[in-house]
C-alpha cells in the first residue's frame, strides 16, 4: 500500500504539471516532454514489458502443471472463456444504456464533415484462433505473441504434468525461474512511481484541458460505465460467487490497478496483477497463472465499454438513430471482436472499427474520440486487469481453492486443482 500511495502522489503531481506546461507554458512543453517525461514513462514501461513474457510462460506453465489433471484444466479453462464472455456483453449493454440515456453525442457542436480517419483492418476471428499455434514458440516469444506463447507454455506444463518424476528437476527450475522473476518485479517497481509520473505528465500535458472539457460528456459516459460495471458486475460476482467482501476484493488488488491505471497496459501491469492476486487475494498459483494471463490477452471488458458508448457518441454526432437489430450488433460484433483481435497491437480502435463498420457507422467518427482515449485507456485498463482477478477469485472458489482471507501477507498456496 506504501507503493501505491506513492504512486498516486507521483500521479497526482504529474496531472498538475502537465496541466499547468499545457496551459501556461505551452512551447516548452514540447522539450520537456521529449526529453524527461517521455524518456521516464518509457524506461518504465520497457521494463515492465521485458517482464512479461517470462511472466506469462513460466505462470502458464506452473499453472499447468499445477492443475494437473486434464479434465479439470478444460473445466476450468471452459469456466475462465464463459466469465470473460459473459461479463464483456454485460459492459457493452451497460455502456450502450448509458450512452443513449444520456445523448453525449448532441452536448456539443462536432465538425464530422472534416475529420478523416483511415481505419485498419482487423484480421478474421477465424485467422486469430488458427494462429494460437506457433510455428515457431521462439519467434512467438521474440515478437511478443501472448496467445502462442500460452499455448505453448500450456503445452509444456501438460507434458512436465503427465511425465511426473521423470522431469521433477526441470520443473524445479522453472519453479525458480518464478521465483527469479517475482524478486525483478519487485525491484522493478521501486521506479513505478517515477513512471507514472511521467506517463501522466505527457497524457495530460499533450491533451490539455480544452480537449478534455470538450469531450466531458463522452469521457462521463465511459467513465461511468467503467464505474458501475466494476462495483455491480466485479463486486457482484465476487460477492455471490467468490463469496468474499467486494470491499475486501478491491482493497486488496488496488496497488495493481494503479499500476494498470499509470501504464494503461494489461500486459505490462501483468507481473503485478499475478503477484497481488496470489498473496493478497489468495488465489493458487495454478489458477491465477492461467485466468489472468489469458485474461490479459482476450479480457477487454474496459474497451468493451468504450466500444458501447462511442458507437452510440459516434451515431448523435453524425445524427444517425440506431435501431434495436444494431444495437444487438454491436454486443455481439464486439464480444467476437473481444477475442478475435486479441493479439493485435492497437486492439482497442480495430474492434471498434470493426463495430462502426457492422452497422453502416462511418469509421472516420473514430477521430472525434482520439483526443481523449489515451486518458479514457488508462482506466479501462485498471477495469481490465480487475476482470482477470475477479474471474481468477470466482473460478477458485468454484473449485473449492481460494485461500482463507485472514490470512493477511501470507500467499496462497501453490497446489495441484
Amino acid at each position: 500500500m506504501k507503493l501505491a500511495r506513492n504512486i498516486i502522489i507521483a500521479l497526482i503531481a504529474g496531472v498538475i504539471v502537465g496541466l499547468a506546461l499545457n496551459l501556461f507554458a505551452p512551447s516548452v512543453f514540447d522539450p520537456v516532454d521529449t526529453y524527461f517525461f517521455g524518456p521516464l514513462g518509457t524506461i518504465f514501461l520497457n521494463l515492465m514489458k521485458m517482464l512479461v513474457v517470462p511472466v506469462v510462460f513460466v505462470s502458464i506453465v506452473l499453472g499447468t502443471v499445477g492443475i494437473g489433471d486434464p479434465k479439470k484444466l478444460g473445466r476450468i479453462g471452459s469456466k475462465t472463456i464463459v466469465y470473460f464472455l459473459l461479463t464483456t456483453a454485460v459492459a457493452i449493454v451497460i455502456a450502450l444504456i448509458l450512452a443513449l440515456i444520456l445523448k453525449p453525442g448532441t452536448a456539443g457542436n462536432f465538425d464530422t464533415a472534416s475529420i478523416n480517419y483511415e481505419a485498419q483492418e482487423a484480421p478474421p476471428v477465424m485467422d486469430t484462433l488458427l494462429g494460437i499455434i506457433p510455428t515457431n514458440p521462439v519467434t512467438a516469444m521474440a515478437e511478443g505473441n501472448m496467445l502462442q506463447i500460452i499455448f505453448f507454455a500450456a503445452l509444456i506444463g501438460f507434458g512436465l504434468a503427465m511425465l511426473g518424476k521423470k522431469v521433477e528437476r526441470v520443473k524445479e527450475v522453472i519453479e525458480q525461474a518464478n521465483d527469479l522473476i517475482m524478486y525483478l518485479i519487485t525491484f522493478v517497481m521501486k521506479f513505478a512511481p517515477y513512471g507514472a509520473f511521467g506517463l501522466i505528465a505527457s497524457a495530460v500535458g499533450s491533451q490539455g484541458f480544452d480537449a478534455i472539457r470538450a469531450m466531458g460528456m463522452y469521457m462521463g459516459v465511459v467513465l461511468g460505465a467503467l464505474l458501475i460495471h466494476s462495483v455491480v458486475v466485479y463486486g457482484g460476482t465476487v460477492a455471490l460467487i467468490g463469496k468474499r467482501s467486494p470491499i475486501w476484493f478491491f482493497k486488496n488488488f488496488f496497488p495493481a490497478q494503479v499500476v494498470a491505471f499509470s501504464t494503461a497496459s494489461s500486459a505490462a501491469t501483468l507481473p503485478v496483477s499475478l503477484k497481488m492476486a496470489q498473496e493478497r487475494l489468495k488465489v493458487p498459483e495454478s489458477i491465477s497463472s492461467f485466468t489472468q494471463s489469458l485474461g490479459a490477452t482476450i479480457n477487454m471488458d474496459g474497451t468493451a465499454i468504450m466500444q458501447g458508448a462511442a458507437v452510440v457518441f459516434i451515431a448523435q454526432a453524425f445524427g444517425i438513430e440506431l435501431s434495436l437489430g444494431q444495437l444487438l450488433i454491436v454486443v455481439l460484433t464486439a464480444v467476437l471482436a473481444s477475442i478475435g483481435t486479441a493479439a493485435v497491437p492497437g486492439a482497442g480502435l480495430i474492434m471498434l472499427a470493426m463495430v462502426l463498420t457492422s452497422v453502416g457507422l462511418p469509421v472516420e467518427g473514430i477521430a472525434l474520440v482520439l483526443g481523449v482515449d489515451r486518458l479514457l485507456d488508462m482506466v479501462r485498463t485498471a477495469v481490465n486487469i480487475t476482470g482477470d482477478a475477479a474471474c481468477a477469485v470466482v473460478v477458485s472458489q468454484t473449485e473449492g481453492v481460494l485461500g482463507d482471507p485472514e490470512m493477511e501477507g501470507v500467499p496462497a498456496e501453490s497446489k495441484t486443482v
